[in-house]
Order: structure tokens, then C-alpha cells, then sequence
């Protein structure tokens, strides 16, 4: 009979939907085990790469149900954002209209790959029941001090219409569309992510995320211990606070460096709005990428602004220079130039010809300015420092902070590169602020049984530059909760990241309308056991839900203090070297291949093709391949379907073993012990596929299977029948076919995990591999106790070993016990 995949594909989708295989109930017996990949975008259909991430969902999801747990793996949309919007205005539609419609698509496409969702917990993040709770989420931050509004320069996309965060500008351009990003000083608003930075750098109770994130997380808060000084604006009591983790340095000290975008800077901008030397320089840098500003190869430049500040350990009075190498993003903004210790300053200073003045010495005092090509760094002598003079410039930093604070100039701080998480865009299709803003009450939240505030459907996307909700006054025009005279709704909607920084909790109660989740519920399923997607997402989605969930638990919502236990970093799907794109030319439709070869035969190849963590190299032939493979299996057990279920039937036999059943019985407990510890262990997908290849190859050397004896047809059918439970988790359609025809009336992820048996992982006969001159020419299987004069006899007898030593002669045989042998030849 034919492999018939579209009907038993078909088939199996349906019987799973039925019975409702994949809906996890909130109560069970068994242990939990919550698995979730981040869910997609629906500004389109899904692509392949999506196709490779859940399918590695979804193998781990059908092991830890065979395995016996109550698994929980949901599916939802991350549906606001710019690129629904622009989708929408490209097909010259609405977004709830598009993005609904793309929802549908990928629904079909999901069914169509047969994961296995609970589909019972979707969720949307652009439908009002979800967003609702989203606007009662930036309340709760609002009135625990979290959440406030400033006016500052933000990155600006024109093409996009929005303002980005700084994760989401790669080399100056927008994550999205690509277009040059520019600084706009806006009033936006903030959550005050900085107030958990010091918790969000401990991983300890993060059981097993990738290194690699771990690091990239830590560096992104950046955190650095130091001191905060305060010097004096000359002529004024404005203090300027610098944060410097070498307050060693702080009596070599000759100019003050600020960024344009220091409010300072501004000030003095409106004050001087003819000196087009500084106007234009401010405008140039502001709008410099801010990563190639703080670079080591960047050309420093400068302009003095003609005022000075005064050092408040010494009364020095220094230049104050507006610069591209400092940013407002470290520290307090200012920094206090040292040329002689630090390499940027030094630059600058030689360039400009500000002076230099040395306070830590080399421990044989040789330092001298008129001989350093390079700014000195490492540790020395203190000098020129008054009363630190002659101290060891590690022990002085402590001493320096401590005057500092005694006096009221400074005092020891922590700083961080991070900064506060602005969450203002300023686009149509996003999560309304629940913000009113009133003539005589200011700031006024939407009350809760106002929520949710809905986006009103009237709007002129793609027919404005401007926000589009401003083309909405019946919404915008609202009376005020407090006062009831009129105000003005908040336009700004929330950056998605909001939307997709608690999902994974709504998951455990999705059809709540009286909480975003219950507790009792989010302590069950909570936290996430394995959490897939992708590395770019390090510093922006995984450090948001980080800190939501670490405020969800200060609220007393969540008991624990990480959201995902365990992180897999999935790599991408490439075609000819690159990247899958539109523009590149070289995507592939998935229902294209599902229709011509079936979605087990594509789950097959992308999980094969590489480990999980790796990118996976599209091929042709590779899909070919996994066909062909899966086509091997089904003949395999269709052709033998008699002969597999007498041998199911047969009892315990002292029958004797021929060579080639003892083998098989050997291989098929291997390839059980290799393909559990692949799979539960390693989660490397790609190996274990390969040992249910190698196990199929063992089991077809048995040419007539019906010519065995009964003791011999027992081993013979257990090694088929466990070929279809190893294949489950990457093709479960054809497993589930085979292990019905095969007369199991339990589904396969009722069945447990294939056993192996400890007695049956050892053998008496050994593979050899056989060497001339270095190269292998042939392989030898000998009974494990062979002397190794046989053992030599039988590698030479081997055809293709004696074709190359054909007109040579013999000068070495040497033989590594249980492994090799290698034969030395020459004329």
C-alpha cells in the first residue's frame, strides 16, 4: 500500500482535534510541564523559519507527554505593532481587518503541520479581552512609582512614524523598515525598568538558559560601581553630577565633556539660538548613530561652549566642551575629562590642545607628559592630589569617595548603562495608554470599569504621517473621570513588547474577564519549563518579561521570580548562505512542500538538518531525502505487517539466536539508549533522527522476516514497533498511522517512552575499521573475543583492503583492540 501522507496527515489532525489530545487540563496527577515558543507576528503567513521553531516546540511538547506529563503548550499572536499596521496600508486595508485575516491563514498553516497546541488558551494580543489587562498593567506600574513622563530626544523612524528603543536601532537604522533613525525630542512615556536592575543581573534561579543570553543581558544593564560628584557651573549654584568609577583621577581633571543631549546643552541652545556653530554641530551629533559615538574608532570632535565648572576638590576651573564621544545613555551624562588616564579624553585633548595634567604615576615615577604617545590606565602613585599624594591609586578611590561624601560633594553609587524603558509610539495600532489628561486635574488614569479602552476603527491609516488616533476627535475628546470637564484622551499606544512581556502568564487563565490570570492557576503552570525563540531577543522581549514578572510577583500575582526556566535559542532556516527574505529571493512556502511531500516529511528534515541551537541550511535534496526515509519506513512495516503482529503475539522462547537477530536485538536497545539521552538530555533532535535512520538500516538486513523462528520474530517485531514510538516527536502522522495498523488502540502519547534494556547494550561482536596507509578501505565485524592473528587474516581478506595493496608489500599491521586496524604498505 502507498504512503498515503495528505490522507493520514489529514486523518490524524482530526482525530487529535476531536478527542482533544493537546488541551491541557488545570488539574492533574501528573507532574506539569509548560512548554512555549514565542508566538508570531501575523503581518503575513508563516514562513519556514517559524516552522522550524515550533516544530522543535512541539517535539519537546509529544516527548514530556510521553514521558508522562500534564503538558501545557499554547498559541496565540503578538498582533499589535508596526508591522500589522504596515501590512495593512500596503494592501490599502484596516489592520483589525488584515491582521484577523492573517490569523486565520496561520491558523490553517498551524493545524496543517499538526502541532500540537492547546488551542482551548488562544490568545491575540490586538482582541480587547487580552488588552484590556495590558491597560490595567501600566495602571498598577503608574501607581506604584513606575511609570512617568519626560520630555528627551528618542529615536525617531520617519518611515515608521514612531519612536524606537535603543534595542531596536541596529547600526543607525530601524529593526523594521531599515531607514536612518534620527533624535526627536519628544514628551514620552517611561516604565522605570532601572528600579529592578540590579535584581534582572541575578540568573540563579534561571535553571538553564544559554550562557551566551545570560552574558549579553548582564552587559546590556551594564552595571558599574563608582562615584557621584558633583561639580558647580561657574557663576551659578547649578550643580553638574558626573558619574566616574575612577575617582582616583579626580584632581587631573581638565575639561568637562557633554553630549548635545544633555539639558544643559539644550538650555544653552534656546539661549543661543544665533550661534550656528553650536546649532549646527548639536544637530549633527544628535543625529550621529549613538553605538559608532561611543566607538574607539571614532574621530572625537568638539566645540567649547564658552563656560567653565568648577572641580570642587581643588577649585579648578575647567572648560565645559559639548562632544559626539560622550552619550546621555551612561551614567549621569556629563562626564569629567581625565587626558592623562583615560584614551578618549586624551585624544580629544591633544586634538583641541586642552591641558594634561598627571595624578597617578608609574610605580618607578617615569610618566611624563611631554613623552606619552597614549593615555596611562592601570594603576600607579597618587600625585598632585594634595593630601592622597603618595597613596596606592586602588586604595585612594575609596579614600577620595569617602571625602567627597564627608564634604557634600558626591557620594558612592552603582550605575547602569541601562536606562528606563520608554514605551511611547506614536502609530495607531498598539494597546491605548489608559491615560486622560484634564486642564485642572493633569494626569488622570481611565477608571478600571472604563477598561478597556478600545481603539476606535475610524481612523485614516495610511492617508496621515501624523499619529492616526489624531484623526479621531470624538475618541480623543472625552470628559475628565475626576471632574467631568472636557479633556483629551492619551494617542500614544504602548510599544508591543508591553503586549508580550506577560502573554506567557495569560496563557495559564486565558479566558478570565474578572483578572489577568487567576494565582492559583499562574502557581501551577508557572514558571515556563522550556521557553524557545530567538537570540535577537536577549535584550529586548526576554529583559521586559523579566521585569514584568518580577513586578507580577512584587504585586503578589506569581510566586516565582523568573518567567522561564529553561531558554532554547533556536537558529534561523538559510537558503544559499543567507538568510530566507522577500528581497532576497529565496523563500520557501512550507505549503508547498507540505502539499508535495507532507508536513512529517518537513518537520523531519528542518529538525534533522541541524541542532536546534544552529542554523539550518535549506536543501532540496535534504527534503528528498526525509522523504525517502519516512516512504523506507512505511514499507518496512506495510510489507510486514503479518509477520510484525504474529511476532507481537508470541511468547517467551528458548529458541536459539541466529548472528543477524543478535545484532538486531542489540541495535534496537542502542538505538533506544541513544535516541533517550538525544532527546530528554542533550535535546540535540538532529542525532536522535539519525539513530532512528541508522535502526531502520539495521532492521532491514533481515531479508525474510516470516523465516524466523518464534524467539527470533519476537525480537524481529519489537524492533518495529519501536521504530514508530522513536519517530513520534519529529513525524508524529505516520508514527500515529503505523502504530495503529500495527494493532495498538492507545494513541502514542498514552505509551510511554520507548525502554531499553541494560543487558541488551552489550554484544560479542565488534566493528572494526580497517585502514591502508591511513585511509579506510573496509570494515570488519569479528566476534569480540577474536586473537588478533585472526583478527588480522580477515582484515586482509577483505576485497577493497586488497585492492590497494595490490603491487605493494606488507610492512606493518598493527591492531587498537576494539577499534582498528591498520595496515602499513609500500613498494
Amino acid at each position: 500500500m502507498e504512503y498515503r501522507f495528505s490522507e493520514i496527515e489529514k486523518k490524524w489532525q482530526n482525530i487529535w482535534r476531536e478527542r482533544g489530545i493537546f488541551n491541557a487540563p488545570d488539574t492533574s496527577s501528573k507532574p506539569k510541564y509548560y512548554v512555549l515558543s514565542m508566538f508570531p507576528y501575523p503581518s503575513g503567513v508563516l514562513h519556514i523559519g517559524h516552522i522550524s521553531n515550533y516544530s522543535i516546540g512541539d517535539v519537546i511538547s509529544r516527548l514530556k507527554m510521553m514521558e508522562g506529563y500534564n503538558v501545557m503548550q499554547p498559541i496565540g499572536y503578538d498582533a499589535f505593532g508596526m508591522p500589522a499596521e504596515n501590512f495593512a496600508i500596503e494592501h490599502n486595508s484596516h489592520p483589525r481587518l488584515t491582521t484577523e485575516e492573517n490569523i486565520a491563514a496561520m491558523r490553517i498553516q498551524f493545524d496543517s503541520m499538526g502541532f500540537g497546541f492547546d488551542w482551548s488558551r488562544e490568545i491575540s494580543t490586538c482582541r480587547p479581552e487580552y488588552y484590556r489587562w495590558g491597560q490595567y498593567l501600566f495602571k498598577k506600574l503608574y501607581e506604584k512609582g513606575l511609570v512617568y513622563r519626560k520630555k528627551g530626544f528618542q529615536n525617531w523612524c520617519e518611515q515608521c512614524q514612531t519612536v524606537l528603543a535603543n534595542e531596536q536601532v541596529v547600526d543607525g537604522h530601524c529593526w523594521r523598515c531599515g531607514n536612518i533613525v534620527e533624535q526627536k525630542e519628544l514628551e514620552q512615556w517611561y516604565f522605570k525598568i532601572t528600579e529592578y536592575a540590579e535584581e534582572l543581573l541575578d540568573f540563579s534561579q534561571v535553571i538553564d538558559w544559554p550562557e551566551r543570553v545570560i552574558t549579553m543581558q548582564k552587559n546590556w544593564i551594564g552595571r558599574s560601581e563608582g562615584a557621584k560628584i558633583d561639580f558647580i557651573l561657574e557663576g551659578t549654584n547649578a550643580k553638574i553630577p558626573i558619574f566616574t568609577t575612577r575617582p582616583d583621577t579626580i584632581y587631573g581633571v581638565t575639561f568637562m565633556a557633554l553630549p548635545p543631549e544633555h539639558p544643559l546643552v539644550q538650555q544653552w541652545l534656546r539661549e543661543e539660538p544665533d550661534n550656528k556653530e553650536l546649532q549646527d554641530f548639536c544637530h549633527k551629533v544628535i543625529n550621529e548613530d549613538k553605538v559608532m559615538r561611543s566607538s574607539e574608532e571614532t574621530i572625537k570632535e568638539g566645540i567649547f561652549s564658552g563656560r567653565y565648572a568648577i572641580n570642587p576638590f581643588n577649585g579648578d576651573r575647567i572648560q565645559i566642551w559639548i562632544t559626539n564621544y560622550v552619550l546621555m545613555d551612561y551614567g549621569m551624562g556629563a562626564v569629567m575629562a581625565v587626558p592623562v588616564h583615560d584614551q578618549r579624553d586624551f585624544e580629544f585633548a591633544k586634538k583641541y590642545n586642552i591641558p594634561i595634567k598627571i595624578v597617578i604615576q608609574k610605580p618607578d615615577m617615569s610618566l611624563k607628559i611631554e613623552e606619552m604617545q597614549e593615555a596611562y590606565i592601570e594603576p600607579g602613585i597618587m600625585t598632585n592630589s594634595d593630601k592622597f599624594n603618595g597613596m596606592d591609586s586602588e586604595e585612594a578611590k575609596m579614600a577620595i569617595t569617602d571625602w567627597a561624601m564627608e564634604n557634600g560633594w558626591g557620594e558612592k553609587t552603582v550605575s547602569y548603562r541601562l536606562r528606563d524603558w520608554c514605551i511611547s509610539r506614536q502609530r495607531y495600532w498598539g494597546n491605548p495608554i489608559p491615560v486622560i489628561h484634564c486642564p485642572h486635574c493633569g494626569i488622570v488614569l481611565v477608571p478600571d470599569e472604563d477598561l478597556p479602552v478600545k481603539l476606535p476603527d475610524n481612523v485614516q491609516v495610511g492617508r496621515t504621517t501624523k499619529n492616526p488616533l489624531l484623526s479621531v476627535p470624538e475618541w480623543i475628546n472625552v470628559p475628565c473621570p475626576k471632574c467631568g470637564t472636557p479633556a483629551k484622551r492619551e494617542t500614544d499606544t504602548m510599544d508591543t513588547f508591553v503586549d508580550s512581556s506577560w502573554y506567557y502568564a495569560r496563557y495559564t487563565d486565558p479566558n478570565n474577564d474578572r483578572e489577568p490570570f487567576s494565582k492559583e492557576l499562574a502557581d501551577y503552570w508557572l514558571p515556563v519549563d522550556q521557553y524557545i525563540g530567538g537570540i535577537e531577543h536577549a535584550c529586548m522581549h526576554l529583559l521586559y518579561a523579566r521585569f514584568f514578572h518580577k513586578f507580577m510577583r512584587d504585586l503578589g500575582w506569581v510566586n516565582c521570580d523568573e518567567p522561564f526556566a529553561r531558554l532554547l535559542t533556536q537558529g534561523m532556516v538559510t537558503k544559499d548562505g543567507a538568510k530566507m527574505s522577500k528581497s532576497k529571493g529565496n523563500v520557501v512556502d512550507p505549503q508547498y512542500i507540505i502539499d508535495r511531500f507532507g508536513a512529517d516529511t518537513l518537520r523531519t528534515f528542518l529538525l534533522f538538518a541541524s541542532p536546534p541551537e544552529k542554523d539550518v541550511e535549506w536543501s532540496d535534496d535534504g527534503i528528498m531525502g526525509a522523504f525517502r526515509f519516512l516512504n523506507r519506513v512505511w514499507r518496512l512495516v506495510e510489507s510486514n505487517l503479518e509477520t510484525i503482529k504474529l511476532g507481537l503475539q508470541t511468547g517467551e522462547s528458548s529458541e536459539p539466536l541466529s548472528e543477524e537477530i543478535y545484532n538486531l536485538r542489540y541495535e534496537t536497545h542502542y538505538a533506544i539508549f541513544r535516541w533517550r539521552e538525544d532527546c530528554l538530555e542533550r535535546l540535540q533532535f538532529n542525532t536522535a533522527i539519525a539513530s532512528c535512520m541508522e535502526f531502520l538500516n539495521a532492521i532491514a538486513k533481515i531479508k525474510e522476516p516470516d523465516k524466523l523462528n518464534s524467539a527470533e520474530l519476537k525480537i524481529y517485531a519489537f524492533a518495529c514497533v519501536t521504530l514508530p514510538k522513536m519517530l513520534y516527536p519529529f513525524a508524529p502522522h505516520i508514527a500515529e498511522e503505523l502504530w495503529q495498523i500495527l494493532g495498538n488502540e492507545k494513541m502514542l502519547n498514552e505509551c510511554g517512552l520507548p525502554e531499553y534494556e541494560e543487558k541488551y547494550l552489550t554484544r560479542n561482536i565488534v566493528t572494526y575499521v580497517v585502514q591502508v596507509n591511513g585511509k579506510i578501505r573496509g570494515k570488519l565485524e569479528v566476534p569480540i573475543d577474536i586473537n588478533t592473528e585472526d583478527l588480522k587474516t580477515k582484515a586482509l581478506e577483505i576485497e577493497n583492503v586488497q585492492r590497494f595493496l595490490q603491487g605493494l608489500n606488507i610492512k606493518k599491521i598493527i591492531v587498537v583492540p576494539g577499534k582498528m586496524v591498520s595496515i602499513a604498505a609500500g613498494k
